[in-house]
């Protein structure tokens, strides 16, 4: 199997708290402690109410496909023998407007659409661990693409 080239995130202070909860295989996104509204990516202040008072909290990565590109040629390092490959803004269950990025793995690139139904699965990146990514609701759990 030819090495991972990927380029892995750098976590800052502020996705660190992601980032560690990805590599255990948890999803959790920024909570404002005073509005309870996940925002994502994490901020500063809540985009809600302007509290500076925020934490981490688990959610379930289930959710609709919102909008969608068919990657067929990228520049981008470690995916040139991966297209094509789908990235999607998926809406999240957990609150209207709640919404992530992440590729959708398991299925060819034309069985995937707006309104579909996903959920979260960890994807290994070599050196850095599991990353957050979707497949279509109710496939067996697996890690990778297909």
């Amino acid at each position: 199997m030819a090495a991972d080239l990927r380029t892995a995130p750098v976590p800052t202070p502020l996705t660190e708290p992601y980032w560690d909860a990805a590599r255990r295989g948890e999803l959790v996104l920024q909570q404002c402690a005073d509005c309870a509204r996940f925002t994502h990516p994490p901020a500063e202040w809540c985009r809600f109410c302007g509290s500076e008072r925020r934490g981490f909290a688990p959610v379930s990565g289930v959710g609709v496909v919102e909008t969608f590109s068919v990657v067929h040629r990228t520049f981008a390092p470690g995916f040139a023998g991966r297209v094509p490959y789908v990235i999607a803004w998926v809406g999240l269950d957990e609150q209207p407007g709640l919404r992530m990025f992440g590729n959708v793995l398991g299925v060819p690139a034309d069985h995937v659409h707006i309104g579909q139904r996903v959920e979260l699965v960890f994807e290994e990146i070599d050196g850095f661990g599991t990353v957050p990514n979707f497949q279509p609701a109710g496939k067996e759990r697996s890690c990778g693409s297909e």
